[in-house]
């Protein structure tokens, strides 16, 4: 590479705001008192709150500063697989800031929330349509809860047929909280090792179903970023013993406009919104997982529910075999407006294009990397493709090293050790938003540090030395961690 993204510069050390705050600074004048001034009961004020005293410089530069250490969509590439961290349009930042919207409380009566009432309904509409279900609960705050709602809901089924079950199928290709969510709802999590192809074989399926399972929990596309090719033989053999198929819809943005999921024999499927439908990630919340199912767990549904009669729209909690509540009130509303907003500004043809534009971008790194890194299943991917550090190694570099020199080249590392089914893995998702500029950078970048590895070593083993803070000491803080805050 003959230029890279990533530079040092002046990016400063921030103390903390009360070793830099001196007595008598302010950053604010009060308006003039116009009341007489009245003591504290001391027992009761006591010394006050610890708070320094700030120009508005002091506070104006801190956090400046503090935001310049950052990285996120908006900063550059954030390639890691399994999370999809696609750029979000701004345009869904000020739909869901729209006065109607955001200042409405959730405790108004029905009659004077009838937008967002509406907006609601027609969002698990266009969810079920997109997926090829029957009917959508937009209630579940995250993908995990969206997971234990369907397990909820399977349990629910069950039990109304007098035959409730212990087992749940859990293929070694799954999300990782899919084993947790089942055992959340009393179910013994079984798993099953995927085949030579990184898929699961129905012969495998075959084996462990039995009466005592209440059905299997398939991710589709996989975590290997590959398709489940096998999944309608699958579901046939779930089915025929009385379980159910429940689908990770966390990947749904490589297969959105492509594939029906309830033609495939999918019951109840979550999905990620801020992974398909762009709305935001991280940052401690908030996020969605609605749960789309066929019409025979409807019934089951969190309340209340969007219930519309004659052009107005109400909510209800008259349905005696819901599963009850999972959320507040109807989950997160913000995020549903957004989520709303990017289906009905792109259309049925741009949603499908988004994944066609996700897949093409992840076989592209796939083949222009492939004898660079190693490729442990060399067959098409979907959104994701997954590498691992076999050639490296035998210079004593791991993926660890690799991605840590990434961040010299200017690039968010990609998520690595994972899945556990690869070892050494790394694991790139470009999305559909990245341009073919910013992946060839991405490309040149790896196949530099690849070289370096085979020349000088040093460089990845000291790795990161452009950034702010220099490698961690990870074996120490697994070992010794600080948990004082």
């Amino acid at each position: 590479m003959k230029e890279t993204l990533g530079t040092t510069g002046l990016i400063l050390n921030e103390p903390l705001l009360w070793e830099s705050g001196k007595k008598g600074r302010c950053g604010f004048s009060l308006p003039r008192r116009d009341v007489d001034p009245a003591p504290l009961d001391e027992e009761l004020a006591g010394d006050g709150p610890d708070l320094p005293d700030l120009s508005e410089v002091d506070v104006v530069r801190h956090y400046t500063r503090l935001s310049q250490w950052n990285f996120g969509v908006d900063t550059g590439m954030y390639s890691l697989g399994s999370c999809t961290m696609k750029y979000n349009p701004k345009l869904h930042e000020k739909l869901a800031g729209l006065e109607g919207f955001a200042g409405s409380h959730p405790l108004l009566p029905p009659q004077l929330a009838q937008g967002a009432l509406r907006l609601i309904a027609e969002l698990e509409s266009l969810l079920a349509e997109i997926t090829g279900m029957d009917a959508t609960t937009l209630q579940p705050a995250a993908g995990a809860q969206g997971e234990l709602t369907g397990m909820l809901l399977m349990y629910a089924y069950h039990k109304s047929k007098g035959t409730p079950r212990s087992k749940i199928i859990v293929p070694d290709t799954a999300h990782g909280t899919n084993p947790a969510s089942a055992a959340l709802c009393g179910y013994r999590p079984v798993p099953v090792k995927s085949n030579a192809h990184g898929i699961l074989s129905a012969e495998a399926v075959a084996e462990v179903m039995d009466e005592e399972t209440a059905g299997i929990m398939v991710t589709n596309p996989n975590t290997l970023g590959l398709f489940e090719e096998n999944i309608r033989e699958i579901a046939r053999i779930v089915h025929d013993k009385g379980g159910l198929v429940y689908g990770d819809g966390a990947n749904m943005n490589a297969v959105m406009g492509i594939v029906d999921m309830g033609r495939m024999g999918f019951d109840v499927l979550h999905l990620n919104l801020h992974k398909t439908f762009s709305t935001p990630h991280g940052g401690g919340g908030p996020g969605a997982g609605p749960v789309c199912v066929k019409k025979h767990l409807v019934p089951f549904l969190p309340v209340p529910r969007v219930v519309e009669a004659r052009g107005e729209y109400t909510l209800s909690e008259d349905f005696p075999e819901c599963i009850g509540k999972v959320h507040s009130f109807y989950g997160n509303f913000g995020i549903l407006v957004r989520a709303y907003g990017y289906i009905l500004s792109m259309g049925a043809d741009n949603l499908k294009k988004a994944s066609q534009l996700a897949v093409l971008n992840a076989n592209y790194i796939q083949s222009k990397l492939k004898g660079v890194l190693h490729l442990p299943y060399d067959r098409p991917c979907m959104h994701e493709c997954v590498f691992s550090d076999k050639f490296q190694k035998e210079r004593k570099v791991t993926t660890l090293d690799m991605v840590k020199r990434l961040m010299d080249y200017g690039f968010h590392p990609p998520t690595v050790y994972f899945p556990l089914v690869v070892n050494g893995a790394i694991m790139i998702e470009p999305t559909e938003t990245e341009s073919k500029d910013s992946i060839d950078r991405l490309i040149e970048a790896f196949k530099a540090i690849a070289d370096e590895a085979e020349k000088d070593p040093d460089l990845l083993w000291n790795a990161p030395s452009r950034c702010k803070v220099k490698r961690m000491d990870e074996t120490g803080a697994a070992r010794s961690p600080c948990l004082c805050g």
